[in-house]
């Protein structure tokens, strides 16, 4: 091998490099150690930034050879690239750009992650297949991956760790810190399953937060992945991963492959910004996700630095403490937020001593003394001393030199530099007589320097508070020898008490008369009665009350008086002889006496306030304060008060109390009202607010800030957005965020994990109500025609959208009417050639009728023909039909009044060309337009209303029903509100003259009212129509009666239409004074011809033996008119009769008329009248007609019930019913009821009490439960169940009519109800209609209310909501299996023994009645079942469940609107030992097969795990011998022999031979052959061991500058690395194999010559116990200079300790007590919970 010889300076690069791997290790490393040079200075870096490469060189020394390497490698510019640099690889393919290759120009893309040579720098021609070496290799600092650190150095990839180190394996952890161990990220990985429907289109699977690495989710299923990103500046951005491949988003790498049936999506991180993973419905099948990430742990716990000490000298502490770091936002944040994370442990506080010197001297003072005077001025003093305080805080005095650096304290100052307080007189009381001498009074105080009234005044100096006054006013007193103002106080007092005395309104003490006195002469006594006494202001009188009724002193009721001198002279009068009289009476008294001292402080300091004079009692003598009881009450001086403090008060800001603070956390707000006011007189309490400005003082504040910290996470809702219908159920959606709001008031958007409440809904159901119905129109069909003009047609569908969402097909009434261009529409397409034949012919054509219908009595049905006017009664069905030609029938269409008309509850538009109209009523009135293509043809129809008058067309129902109730209360109004629209009987109609379209036909009206005016149809005929349908004949009550005279003439008159215009042409032709004349004749006329042509047309329809029945004469004195003359003549010769009736049912005969109050003593009545009793009636016979053929049979009945006849209620012959002398429970509706075989008939009549108002009631209960409309009388109760529509008849009688109104719960029902004719009509009836309805009947006589109660039935139901019974189970046995019943059925598996409960959820209205059955059998009556019903039969506990238990469980709702029954199952499972199949054979050959019987654990014949049948017995099973036969020939091989080399590559070998086993078991060689064709004989010689061979290399010592590692020791090192025997680099750990050399070594070093120097201790901190200590300096100095160097330099030896306990020795008092100075800050700190505190601080921290 060649030896490395020495580099010159011009020595190329790779020249060197070829040098240095063609080194081998040859010599001693003494010897190596003295032929190199040191290494040379680090060359420039390859790159400037993304990782480059720098060398150092070192040269040989040695003319020979030099072993190992003289060129050494380093990483720099560690730093990322901008991203405009490129990748540096593409940058060194760039750069052949401009060379030509193969005579043409390429641009250049770089192929990275070449397997077979990394380090080549091969590009690809862009646009092309071509991939060319453009250099051997690339530039140093390449990547030799685009995955991995690893780079290219001289040619060869060199490893580089994470710490972008040469050789180092150091590695990123999974939270992507280089050598870390995993603990600043957690492993977060679930599984999500979609519940997503249709109205929940989408759903959030994971947030993943900012920082997360290696994310993988797997979907497997049909739904989509799609992602919502969210960057730490609060931009959103959303990709929809519509397609598989690798995406850029937020500046985080996406790869996505989306599958059919799955989706896979990878992100290596760390994610750049929150990225939110949402999934989205697309098919039917839910999906399930897995997702694992590592999440970074943003938030961690920080150690601070040492708190300042707590003293400045002498020895203090100082902690540290925690506080919880937000790496992304930089900044420390609550607690709470590193408690989140279980992995992060907050670290214990550490305490240490600091500031351990000696305090310097200072001064120390002692308290003042106090002052040498109270007030004028004084002086105190103290004394100062300097002291020095030690590290326990003993103080001791030391001399005062020490303390001259500081200026000394003073030791005296004045004191108390105020004014003395002084004596401060008030003004004088008014005089207390009105005549003569008196006294007065005066406040004097002592008052201080701030003019408050205190004490301190001197007695001696103080002012007189009462001296003498005189009234000039003289006193009259002719009978008193001694003047009032001589006597003594008290006696003055009593005189003016009696002199002044009345009785007042208010209780008061009135003394009567003194007595005499008691002696002659001398000294005696007088007595006198004093009474609480008030004067009674309404008598005028006096009254006497007890005394305690009375305020104030109670007069004397005794007193000392003086007759004069008992020697019977009478000496001249002397005032001190009097004062010696009365002396030993008042010596007492005039000891003690009453005197001001002063008022009371004023009760406000400005804008007016009282003072009240202090009164007391003192010793005269001693002047000290006497109890009050010494002295005389009635002496005492009267309440004096007077004002103060009047000037107005200065203005001042009035403050309100704050609100409650706004927020609970995060800065709130509160608020207060501050105004400025003046008080300006308390007095008449008058205040007023003024302008800011006048108040001085600054204004406080109005608003505050509050509630200053950090919120705790919480969901935060934006707003819903709209909903996504307006009806039928929609969903509206809204973005719910996990926030913190901070103190400063601003919010942190925070990952979803840190809100720990459930989150609020994203999403609601909205507009839950249904649609109103519309059409949904169906496409249009072909066109009618091939060629030409056609017609399309489509079907509508009248359909309505619930609240559900479900589209359900409804009646078609409930739309709108659909415009008729809405359904069919014309076609044009190319013109039909069809010469010869003229268009016209083939044009629509409608065949009507010109003709005039009358109707003159009630027919069910008729039917018309479109063309002409029909005159008709209500309540009659009308069919009208089109009959057109050359026209399809389906297409015709038909309008009224100019309006489409579709079909309808009440007119059918059949496809047939005809319209319906079931039952006229008023609005049916107008003109009905049938359309047949451009042919169109008309047919106009009016009402004939009460007295045979037409009725007016109404404008709305409003008008309608004011129509009807015109007509009813008075039919001849109702014929004047019908004017004649022609010009020829009236002057023209109010609607033309208002400008309004005269009603079509309307010139015929007046001659169909002439027509239906005629009286003299004669009535008499009635017995010879008896012949009609009784069915037709029976008329409501509605009929009038006047319409029993038209019985005679056809159902209905038929006239041609040109016959009434040649009537009015003619009428229009006479002048006008004769038409009224001539159109009466001419009617007359047209009768008699309609007479006449029914007659014939009769007569051609009767058979021949039939005969008509001979008219009725008519009474000669009933008037007639000479048209009733003219149809009697022409009639009164047909004769007829029939020999036999035809059967017919009963029909009763109604004679309708308005009700009456009858005063005759007999009352004779028709049904379908109302009798008002009178006082005076006293017989009612009401008459019952009734025919049918068989005869009808009669009965009565009252108020529903049969009537019991007697004898004064009776039945007459002809079935009438007689009440004699009746009475008022006679009251009430009476019924006939005629029956035969065919059917039955029955009209009732109401008996009234003298007119007072009657109800029709019932007293029934009426359950529904399949009917659609449910009729009863009112008075009944009904119960139904919804959806239905309910009738309540309200029947009502009274003279006059009685009105009805309808109440419901007391409430006046409002007009939105249907009530017609006293009917109240509830449709689609749902339980808010439930209640009391009333029907009140009231007229001038009274009033009467009758209810009915309406109850909603709801049949029993599963409810929808099933947490009630749920909890239910739960609270009756948390433990035990459960299920809950269903129609279709529920199964539950349960062990033997076990217990079971068995819910039956069910609604309904009322509350269903549940009965539970096993088997179908009643559970009560099955024997050997235990079990209980609980929760009112919601709830079945079966217990001790066994086969027998087992089976259908069902449970039967009842109530009166239905049943249900739902089932559950319950299947006892028991485990057992199955034998099953044998299991396969052994072997297949040979003499060794067997085959085992297989034993599984079956629970119900379901195989599970064998663990269940632990306890089992297992049956007995053998193994039976199989395949025992001779095994083909096959190859046999021997073990590998040892390989022949350990690295480099060998071989080793086996032996290969052919063998066959027989049955026997023996093995025997055979050909080889007969093994070949069977399989291929294996090799028996293969390579081993090719990896390569290596060794340990080394590189000489460093220098001994290393770590220090003793006394002038220290450490250098040495390169030791892995290379093959050729010299090429490996990893180490390629080398791990061999013993490694050391790299390390000791060597001398002055630098090392240092040690630990430490000072003296400090003083113990404690005398005694367990917890003094002391401490020293301890540094590390050279042992030569002496000076102080790095401590690193003397780590080699232990450092001394620098603190020490000390003093541990047990204290003599071993009571709880402190240790140390420190306990007050350790109890401020809340560290006594600590150990080292708890003991040490054992007093303070007991007490905390």
């Amino acid at each position: 091998m060649e030896c490395c010889r020495r580099a010159t300076p011009g020595t190329p690069l790779l020249f060197l490099a070829f040098l240095l791997l063609s080194s081998r290790t040859t010599r001693s490393e003494e010897d190596r150690d003295s032929l190199w040079d040191a290494w040379g200075p680090w060359s420039e870096c390859s790159r400037t930034c993304g990782g480059g490469a720098s060398y150092s060189l070192r040269r040989c020394l040695s003319s020979r050879s030099c072993e190992g390497r003289n060129i050494r490698y380093r990483t720099c510019s560690n730093v990322d690239c901008p991203p405009e640099a490129g990748d540096f690889r593409a940058q060194q393919c760039s750069a052949h750009n401009d060379v030509k290759h193969h005579d043409q120009f390429y641009e250049w893309l770089p192929v990275s992650n070449d397997p077979e040579n990394p380090c080549s720098l091969k590009c690809q021609a862009k646009g092309t297949t071509l991939v060319v070496e453009l250099a051997p290799k690339v530039l140093d600092g390449t990547r030799c991956n685009t995955d991995s650190l690893d780079m290219c150095i001289s040619g060869l990839c060199q490893i580089v760790g994470c710490d972008h180190q040469l050789g180092s394996i150091a590695k990123e952890d999974n939270c992507g810190v280089c050598n870390g161990d995993g603990s600043t990220c957690r492993l977060v990985r679930g599984q999500y399953k979609s519940q997503l429907s249709a109205t929940k289109l989408d759903d959030t699977v994971v947030a993943i937060p900012y920082g997360s690495r290696q994310v993988r989710l797997f979907l497997r299923g049909t739904d989509h992945l799609y992602l919502e990103t969210k960057t730490l500046q609060g931009a959103k951005g959303e990709n929809s991963l519509s397609s598989t491949g690798i995406f850029l988003v937020d500046n985080s790498s996406v790869d996505f492959q989306k599958f059919p049936d799955k989706e896979i999506l990878k992100m290596v991180g760390p994610l750049t910004a929150d990225f939110i993973v949402k999934i989205r419905n697309s098919g039917s099948a839910n999906s399930t996700v897995q997702f694992i990430f590592y999440q970074p742990i943003i938030h961690r716990w920080r150690e601070t630095d040492f708190f300042p000490c707590s003293a400045t000298c002498g020895g203090g502490y100082q902690l540290t403490s925690a506080e919880c770091y937000d790496l992304r936002s930089n900044r420390v944040v609550a607690d709470q937020y590193c408690h989140y994370y279980p992995e992060n442990i907050k670290p214990k506080p550490k305490l240490q001593e600091c500031n351990l010197d000696p305090c310097p001297a200072r001064w120390d003072a002692t308290p003042w003394t106090a002052c040498s005077s109270s007030c004028g001025g004084g002086i105190q003093s103290r004394s100062v001393s300097c002291v020095e305080e030690d590290i326990q805080g003993h103080v001791t005095s030391v001399e005062e030199w020490k303390c001259m650096y500081t200026p000394k304290t003073p030791i005296m100052q004045p004191c108390n530099i105020f004014d003395c307080p002084k004596w401060l007189a008030q003004e004088w009381s008014p005089c207390t007589v009105t005549c003569g001498q008196g006294l007065r009074y005066r406040v004097v105080l002592c008052i201080n320097h701030r003019g408050m009234h205190t004490g301190g005044c001197s007695p001696k100096t103080k002012p007189h508070i009462k001296e003498e006054c005189i009234v000039p006013t003289p006193c009259y007193k002719p009978k008193e020898k001694i003047p009032v103002e001589a006597r003594g106080p008290r006696y003055k007092q009593a005189q003016e008490l009696e002199e002044g005395a009345s009785v007042s309104e208010e209780p008061s003490f009135i003394p009567e008369a003194w007595s005499a006195c008691t002696v002659t002469c001398g000294v005696g006594t007088q007595v006198r009665i004093v009474k609480c006494q008030v004067l009674l202001s309404f008598s005028q009188s006096v009254a006497d009350l007890p005394v305690d009724e009375c305020e104030g002193p109670k007069p004397a009721s005794q007193r000392a008086c003086y007759a004069g001198p008992c020697n019977g002279e009478v000496p001249e009068f002397n005032p001190g002889q009097t004062d010696g009289l009365l002396g030993g009476l008042q010596d007492f008294d005039e000891l003690y006496d009453w005197e001001y001292e002063g008022f009371t402080k004023c009760s406000e300091s400005c804008g007016g306030g009282v003072q009240e004079a202090v009164v007391s009692c003192l010793n005269k003598q001693t002047r000290e304060p006497a109890d009050e009881n010494l002295c005389v009450t009635s002496r005492r001086p009267p309440e004096f008060l007077k004002t103060c403090s009047l000037d107005p008060c200065p203005s001042r800001w009035e403050i309100g109390n704050w609100s409650p603070c706004s927020l609970t956390c995060g800065v709130g707000l509160q608020t207060r009202d501050v105004f400025c006011s003046q008080i300006r007189s308390r007095e008449t309490n008058e205040t007023v607010i003024l302008a800011d400005d006048l108040c001085r003082q600054q204004k406080p504040s109005t608003v505050q800030a509050c509630n200053r910290f950090n919120c705790p996470p919480a969901w935060y809702p934006a707003q819903w957005q709209p909903c996504s219908r307006t009806c039928g159920g929609g969903v509206q959606k809204r973005e719910v965020l996990c926030k913190q709001r901070m103190a400063d008031g601003s919010f942190l958007e925070l990952p979803e994990t840190f809100c720990s409440a459930p989150k609020l809904a994203s999403q609601q159901a909205c507009k839950k109500d249904d649609c109103p119905s519309e059409w949904f129109l169906s496409e249009w069909t072909e066109c009618s025609t091939t060629c030409g003009e056609g017609t399309q047609t489509r079907s509508a569908i009248c359909r309505k959208v619930l609240k559900t969402g479900v589209s359900i097909i409804v009646n078609s009434s409930l739309c709108l009417p659909l415009p008729f261009s809405s359904s069919i529409r014309p076609c044009m397409l190319a013109t039909c050639a069809r010469p010869g034949r003229p268009s016209t012919k083939h044009s629509p054509h409608i065949e009507a009728a010109r003709k005039i219908y009358i109707q003159t009595r009630r027919q069910r049905k008729l039917h018309f023909i479109v063309g002409g006017f029909a005159y008709l009664l209500p309540k009659t069905a009308v069919v009208l039909r089109c009959p057109t030609r050359r026209f399809r029938k389906p297409l015709i269409t038909w309008e009224k009044d100019g309006q489409h008309l579709i079909s309808s509850a009440h007119v059918t538009v059949a496809p047939f060309g005809y319209l319906k109209i079931h039952r006229l009523k008023p609005s049916d009135a107008g003109i009905y337009t049938c359309s047949a293509g451009p042919a169109r043809e008309q047919f106009v129809i009016k009402l004939i209303g009460g007295n045979q008058k037409l009725v007016a067309r109404p404008t709305s129902l409003r008008n309608e029903e004011e129509a009807l109730r015109v007509r009813k209360a008075n039919p001849k109004e109702a014929l004047q509100t019908h004017k004649h629209q022609n010009g020829i009987f009236s002057n023209g109609s109010k609607a033309e003259k208002r400008g309004l379209t005269a009603d079509p036909g309307s010139h015929y009206d007046d001659l169909v009212s002439r027509l239906l005016e005629q009286g003299g149809w004669p009535g008499e005929l009635l017995a010879s129509w008896e012949v009609q349908d009784s069915t037709e004949r029976n008329t409501s009550s509605e009929e009038d009666p006047n319409e029993q005279a038209l019985l005679h003439l056809p159902f209905t008159i038929v006239t041609e239409q040109q016959r009434l215009d040649d009537i009015l042409r003619n009428l229009s032709q006479q002048p006008d004074e004769l038409r009224d004349v001539y159109s009466k004749h001419l009617v007359a006329q047209l009768a008699q011809e309609i007479f006449r042509s029914h007659v014939e047309h009769q007569d051609t329809l009767l058979k021949p033996s039939e005969q008509r029945i001979p008219p009725v004469a008519i009474p000669p004195q009933k008037p007639v008119s000479s048209f009733t003359s003219m149809l009697r003549s022409s009639s009164s010769g047909e004769a007829g009769g029939g020999s036999r009736r035809p059967h017919r049912k009963p029909t009763i005969l109604r004679k309708i008329s308005a009700a009456q109050q009858l005063s005759a003593s007999e009352v004779v009545t028709h049904l379908g009248q109302t009798v008002a009793l009178a006082s005076g009636t006293l017989s009612v016979l009401l008459h019952c007609e009734a025919i049918g053929n068989p005869r009808p049979t009669i009965s009565w009945a009252r108020n529903g019930e049969e009537v019991q006849f007697s004898d004064r209620i009776l039945l007459q012959p002809d079935d009438s019913l007689q009440i004699l002398a009746p009475v008022e429970a006679d009251v009430g509706f009476y019924t006939c009821n005629a029956t035969n075989a065919l059917g039955y008939d029955s009209v009732s009549i109401a008996v009234t009490l003298a007119g007072k108002p009657l109800v029709k009631t019932s007293r029934t209960t009426v359950i529904n439960t399949k009917e659609p409309a449910v009729t009863l009388d009112v008075g009944s109760t009904i119960k139904t169940v919804r959806g239905v529509n309910v009738t309540i008849n309200c029947q009502v009688a009274g003279v006059p009519e009685a009105e009805v109104t309808w109440f419901r719960n007391k409430s006046k029902l409002g007009s939105p109800h249907h009530v017609h004719e006293g009917s109240l009509l509830l449709t689609d009836v749902s339980p808010s209609d439930q209640g009391l309805y009333s029907c009140r009947a009231a007229n001038v006589h009274g009033e009467l209310t009758e209810s009915t109660q309406l109850l909603i039935l709801d049949p029993p139901q599963v409810p929808t909501q099933l947490e009630d019974i749920r909890a239910l189970l739960s609270a009756t046995g948390r433990n035990l299996p459960s299920v809950l019943t269903s129609p279709l059925g529920t199964q539950l598996v349960v062990d033997h023994g076990n217990s079971a409960l068995l819910g039956c959820p069910i609604k309904g209205q009322p509350t269903p009645n549940i009965t539970w059955f096993h088997d179908g059998r009643s559970v009560a009556t099955v024997t050997g079942l235990s079990h209980h019903i609980l929760a009112a039969g919601q709830i079945l506990q079966v217990a001790n469940l066994s086969g027998e238990s087992q089976g259908e469980f069902s449970c039967l709702a009842q109530n009166e609107a239905g049943e249900l029954m739902q089932k559950a199952s319950l299947v006892i499972q028991d485990y057992w030992w199955s034998v099953d199949r044998l299991a396969t054979c052994s072997a297949s050959c040979g003499n060794r097969g067997i085959q085992q019987p297989r034993l599984r654990c079956l629970l119900n014949s379901t195989e599970v795990s064998p663990a269940h049948c632990a306890g089992k017995v297992r049956p007995a099973v053998n193994p039976i011998p199989c395949n025992r036969r001779d095994c083909p020939s096959r190859w046999m091989v021997t073990s590998w022999s040892a390989c022949t080399r350990s690295c480099g590559g060998g071989i080793q070998t086996r032996r290969v031979t052919c063998q066959k086993l027989k049955a026997s078991g023996i093995s025997t060689p055979v050909s080889n052959d007969m093994c070949t064709q069977l399989a291929k004989r294996p090799v028996d010689t293969q390579a081993c061991n090719q990896q390569l061979c290596v060794e340990w290399a080394f590189s000489s010592w460093g220098q001994c500058n290393g770590p220090c590692i003793g006394p002038r020791l220290a450490v250098q090192h040495r390169q030791v690395f892995c290379q093959t025997l050729d010299g090429i680099a490996l990893p180490s750990e390629q080398c791990s194999a061999l013993p490694r050399p050391v790299s390390t070594q000791n060597c001398w070093s002055e630098a090392c010559s240092v040690h630990w120097r430490v000072s003296l201790w400090t003083l113990c901190t404690a005398t005694c116990g367990n917890y003094g200590f002391q401490s020293r300096r301890v540094e590390c100095v050279h042992a030569r200079t002496n000076k102080a160097v790095p401590e690193h330099l003397c780590s080699w030896g232990p450092r001394p300790a620098n603190w020490q306990r000390c003093n541990i020795t047990p204290c003599e008092n071993m009571e709880c007590r402190d240790t140390t100075r420190y306990c007050e800050k350790v109890k401020q700190l809340k560290l006594c919970q600590l150990s080292q505190f708890k003991s040490r601080c054992c007093g303070t921290c007991g007490k905390a």
